[in-house]
């Protein structure tokens, strides 16, 4: 008789589990939050785990803009009031365009863009959160959640956390119906957003 399988695998000795076996939690890392209105309604609440033990750097900018403790000329800049401009259903959600709101904006907390940190984890399933960018060493304030596997972008994007409840709002995001450019239709906005 084969011995019971464990309910989360073990890779290196670390204990895995969530969306696409990477570590997680109770480990230190900090867990955000964005509650998202869609056509002005509320739809939910994503937390998310961010990876501090793998991507600190990284993980501070967003952080940082989830909580509005990022402060521009004196006034707080963040993801509050930020939407989603480009979903593409069955692979991911855009948003984090604080500047511009269509996708050509590019900030950061360290100045305009940030280099990639660690391109090591794998873009494995659904839920991930990973950097979007123009390119190598171009980071800043955009963002993306997988909405499935999408192993074309290993190697090029920095995974940075993961979706720990809220996947169904995630799901809500996806449905929307979508234009020219993958814009969607209606608006998706993050009402609100911090750290728990």
């Amino acid at each position: 008789r084969a011995p019971a399988q464990p309910a989360c695998g073990v890779v290196g000795g670390a204990a895995m589990s969530g969306v696409g076996s990477i570590p997680g939690l109770h480990n230190g890392n900090p867990v955000v939050f964005m509650d998202i209105s869609i056509g002005g309604h509320n739809a939910g609440r994503i937390k998310m785990e961010l990876f501090h033990d793998t991507v600190p750097k990284t993980v501070e900018n967003f952080r940082q803009l989830c909580t509005g403790e990022y402060r521009k000329g004196g006034k707080p800049l963040g993801y509050k009031g930020c939407g989603f401009h480009r979903v593409i259903k069955g692979f991911m959600a855009q948003g984090g365009d604080i500047l511009r709101g269509d996708g050509t904006g590019c900030t950061s907390i360290y100045g305009d863009r940030f280099d990639d940190e660690d391109l090591s984890l794998k873009h494995t399933g659904p839920g991930l959160l990973s950097m979007a960018n123009s390119g190598p060493n171009t980071n800043g304030c955009q963002f993306f959640i997988s909405c499935d596997a999408c192993d074309w972008l290993d190697g090029k994007h920095v995974i940075f956390g993961k979706v720990i409840d809220g996947m169904l709002t995630l799901r809500k995001i996806e449905a929307v119906t979508v234009g020219a450019n993958s814009k969607p239709k209606l608006p998706i906005l993050i009402s609100q957003c911090g750290e728990m």
